[in-house]
């Protein structure tokens, strides 16, 4: 595509750098003078351009950010309150959680010693009421007995 021996001169181009001029401030004709506050109204500048115009206007100085404070050190008194603070309230949680913890526990063995003695009552009724009990025994005919003076005759 390109020939393997062709110079590459890089362009060279004449750089021609122009600096603004500063005109000299417009002579005022006799006007009446206005007192002023010293530095309160800056002085206009006029410059030339290269290409012949004239810029007018007033400098503006750079904004100067404010001066930063310096930040006051933290006392150790006001970090000592802070972390106390922080303890104390987990220590209130902690308790919190632990009666929340032990009210569960109560609860859930009152349940247990009711689930207990219904499941043990209704095994003793079952033995009290059951049809098939068991026929040993003294069995007792309280139609047939006499009472006397509070003794049994059977």
């Amino acid at each position: 595509m390109y020939p393997d021996h062709t110079p590459h001169v890089p362009a060279q181009r004449a750089v021609e750098v122009h600096q603004p001029t500063p005109l000299p401030p417009a002579v005022a004709v006799s006007a009446p003078v206005v007192p002023v506050q010293p530095g309160s109204v800056p002085a206009v500048a006029s410059i030339v351009l290269p290409d012949g115009r004239v810029v007018t206007g007033y400098a503006i100085n750079p904004a100067q950010p404010e001066p930063v404070t310096a930040k006051p050190a933290v006392s150790r008194t006001a970090v000592n309150v802070a972390l106390g603070g922080v303890g104390f309230l987990a220590v209130c949680g902690g308790l919190l959680l632990l009666t929340s913890f032990i009210a569960a526990l109560t609860a859930f063995i009152t349940q247990l010693i009711t689930l207990a003695a219904v499941i043990f009552g209704g095994w003793i009724a079952v033995q009290i009421f059951s049809a098939s009990g068991h026929q040993s025994g003294t069995t007792v005919n309280i139609r047939k007995a006499t009472f006397k003076r509070n003794h049994f005759n059977g």
